[in-house]
């Protein structure tokens, strides 16, 4: 299993691997404070480009492989996600460090990148599980998560400590290789409707 940069493009999305070319871009999309309530960088201009160098460091030390999200209608760089937590051995990803402008949430952009990156996770990698998590107070995260076939796993109390501080309970979820048709089929209906 070698994760490397790919573009994956659908009808809707197009990730591109990320580049510090896309900053200008990413920074335009990171204004809405609503998008940062659960996470960082936040809306300052200097942060998010801090956030973009740092997914490409992590790239190089084989841990992450970041993405560009961008919207195919508009050509707009609507926001970022990636895999990380890259286990070769254990064959599995995780998908996140996922936000997107509020103006692409609840369309298919979001439904669509998740289903080119859980495909390409078990069709082309050979992932037997795709994992995700998300701070125990967004709600809106976990229902997408469970909107996707992702299965409830359990929450890691005080697994993270933010920036300010703070602790976070994180909430897995996961999607198995055996499990992979069937969500297959199920985004596939989605995304036809």
């Amino acid at each position: 299993m070698k994760v490397e940069p790919v573009t994956l493009a659908g009808k809707h999305v197009r990730l591109e691997p990320l580049s510090e070319s896309h900053i200008p871009a990413l920074q335009k999309a990171a204004e809405d404070p609503a998008i940062w309530k659960w996470t960082w960088p936040g809306t300052d201009p200097d942060a998010v480009a801090a956030y973009v160098r740092l997914a490409l460091e992590n790239q190089e030390k084989g841990i992450d492989c970041p993405f560009a999200t961008v919207d195919i209608a508009s050509g707009e760089v609507a926001g970022s996600t990636r895999y990380m937590t890259i286990d070769t051995k254990n064959k599995r990803v995780e998908i996140g460090s996922t936000w997107i402008n509020p103006r692409f949430q609840r369309t298919p952009l979001n439904t669509e990148a998740k289903y080119l990156m859980l495909q390409h996770a078990f069709e082309t990698l050979g992932c037997i599980r795709v994992e995700f998590k998300t701070h125990h107070r967004n709600e809106q995260s976990q229902n997408a998560l469970k909107r996707i076939g992702g299965i409830y796993e359990g929450t890691l109390r005080q697994h993270m400590i933010h920036t300010d501080g703070t602790l976070r309970d994180s909430v897995y979820f996961s999607i198995l290789d055996k499990e992979w048709e069937g969500v297959k089929e199920m985004l596939e209906g989605k995304l036809n409707r």
